[in-house]
């Protein structure tokens, strides 16, 4: 959690006066046992009732002032842990968006998740209880002890033998609990990664009549988190019975041999009963010290899990601020001798990749499952950074760029089509924050959208929904190929983002994209042949290596896999024909 507490810097006054308000209130406690003495020992054994009321009135004025402490202790508290909580959240945040490609394939997208809501919750939980409880605790059980020396000594001795025994049980509590709340944390990643994968694939399971298969894999998950947490909790249960007998046993002994000083004439009823009180005051103190350790064990655990994340540095760093200068005649983008291979894997995703495009050039890329296409388009963004070789953009290697600067160029359409909620202009102008209506409208009929988007009720303020589930796949994917078109970049990447249009569709998709952005250079990440199969060069792509490069006519002739897959979707005459 110490790595953690710089998140309060922002909230230094409400952390001092929090704890300083709980220890006027601990203070204000501690004096009324005295009173009750004094009760006792003048107001009752001489029947004087005005000084009973007077005391008693000193006792509510106590009272009230305690709590007026307490209530502003909790507010500033509660102020500074909820602004830790936000101030660590958005830090989390941001240092999630800062990381690579790479580092979140590491992390897991379910693990993320859970840790940005569940352990940063936990976290401020414990933040809360720590402002609230950790001087004041201590603060009652140290000032008990001196309020009872000065009292009675020999029997303070008392106290003092029953806090070591209370120091044993609290450190085994802490010491088995720590790692079992980590690993409660740890299998409710696995538990959210069920979760998300149901959801993200409830049509799949739906198909393949796997309902019941699933919720028996989620009943089991879900019985193995309760099942920890109920070790866990069987643990931390030990905590209040045990500081309760010991506590107790403190005060049988107490009155015991506190009866024999009553009897000595040591000290008075009074006094002993104070004795008992500060015994008892001691007892709600550790009690709550107790909760406050249950709570903070589990913070620490959070607390651990989210400084994992802390830890990871991004793997693409920006070395310069300022765009640099393009060379002139140089390829818009071209890849030299490139080479990948992805954190924890021991073979090459690709491997010698080298060709250049061109501007205005379209290059087709095409290849069987798994043989790298994606791999290759995500190095020119930068999305994750070649282990080999060199990627360029305008002569300069893509590490010379800014991150925002290159993909402010770069007009990326994923394969699977992301919208956002809100309306379909907002959408839009994720391409171009300033974007005008007639901007978004010409990027809207290059993508072959503006038919149906001037249908649809509203135009462009029609509201989409969070994933774009009112639209079908098709619409979806011309949307986000209009939403790339609208900042007119340099460089255009369809990652295999046509795959739900019909044939006619994507032919006039490809023709207006060649007619109506010449200087542009277009990357066709496609399964289709016949997508590609006009490109001005064609990257033939067979298990990360390249298995040919050129026009579709000279591939047919020379390039096997690039012939074999043409066969595979057309006849031989239409082959030929082409």
């Amino acid at each position: 959690m110490r790595k953690l507490i710089r998140f309060l810097s922002r909230y230094k006054l409400e952390s001092i006066v929090g704890p300083l308000f709980k220890l006027l209130e601990a203070s204000f406690e501690l004096v009324v046992p005295l009173i009750m003495a004094s009760v006792i020992d003048t107001g009752i054994r001489n029947a004087d009732s005005g000084y009973i009321y007077r005391m008693g009135g000193l006792l509510v004025l106590m009272g009230v002032l305690g709590l007026v402490c307490s209530l502003t202790a909790q507010y500033f508290a509660a102020k500074a842990a909820m602004g830790f909580g936000t101030e660590l959240r958005s830090a989390l945040f941001a240092h999630i968006n800062s990381l690579s490609h790479s580092e979140i394939d590491r992390l897991g997208a379910s693990s993320l998740i859970t840790r940005m809501t569940s352990d940063v919750n936990q976290a401020q939980s414990g933040v809360n209880l720590v402002l609230r409880l950790f001087l004041r605790s201590p603060f009652i059980v140290v000032g008990a002890i001196i309020m009872a020396f000065m009292i009675d000594v020999r029997l303070t001795l008392i106290f003092l033998a029953a806090t070591p025994l209370l120091a044993l049980a609290i450190y085994y509590v802490m010491a088995k609990t720590i790692p079992a709340y980590k690993a409660i944390q740890n299998k409710l990643d696995h538990v959210s990664l069920i979760t998300r994968e149901n959801l993200s694939g409830v049509r799949v399971i739906r198909a393949f009549s796997k309902q019941e298969a699933e919720q028996e894999r989620f009943q089991q998950a879900g019985e193995g988190l309760m099942n920890m947490q109920l070790a866990a909790g069987r643990i931390s249960a030990l905590m209040n019975p045990a500081t309760f007998v010991i506590v107790n046993l403190a005060i049988l002994a107490l009155i015991w041999f506190g009866g024999f000083s009553v009897d000595g004439g040591r000290i008075s009823q009074g006094e002993l009963v104070a004795l008992v009180n500060y015994m008892t005051q001691i007892l709600t103190a550790l009690v709550a010290l107790a909760n406050l350790i249950i709570s903070f064990t589990r913070a620490s655990a959070s607390a651990i899990r989210i400084n994992e994340v802390f830890a990871v540095s991004p793997s693409i760093h920006d070395s310069v601020q300022s765009m640099p200068a393009p060379v002139k005649g140089a390829p818009k983008v071209a890849f030299e001798n490139v080479g990948l291979t992805y954190a924890g894997s021991s073979e090459e995703a690709l491997s010698g990749i080298s060709f250049s495009a061109m501007p205005g050039e379209t290059i087709g890329i095409i290849g069987g499952t798994g043989s790298g296409k994606s791999t290759l388009v995500n190095l020119i963004p930068r999305f994750y950074e070649a282990t080999s070789g060199s990627v360029k953009v305008d002569g300069q290697p893509v590490q010379n760029y800014p991150q925002a600067g290159l993909r402010g160029r770069i007009g990326m359409v994923p394969q699977k089509a992301v919208l956002f909620k809100g309306s379909l202009r907002d959408n839009m102008r994720w391409g171009k924050r300033d974007a005008t209506d007639d901007e978004i409208y010409e990027a809207l009929d290059i993508a072959q959208a503006r038919e149906f988007v001037e249908l649809r009720e509203g135009g462009l303020d029609a509201e989409i929904e969070q994933g774009g589930r009112n639209l079908s796949g098709g619409q979806r994917q011309r949307l986000t190929i209009a939403r790339a078109l609208v900042g007119k970049p340099d460089i255009l990447i369809l990652d295999d983002s046509a795959s739900a249009l019909d044939f006619a569709t994507d032919a006039r998709l490809r023709r207006a994209i060649r007619e109506k952005t010449q200087d542009m250079t277009v990357f066709i990440v496609s399964q289709r042949a016949g997508s590609i199969q006009h490109a001005d060069r064609i990257v033939v792509l067979e298990d990360g290596h390249m298995a040919g490069l050129g026009r579709h006519e000279d591939l047919i002739e020379n390039c096997e896999v690039y012939r074999e897959i043409c066969l595979s979707q057309l006849s031989e005459s239409e082959v030929s024909a082409k």
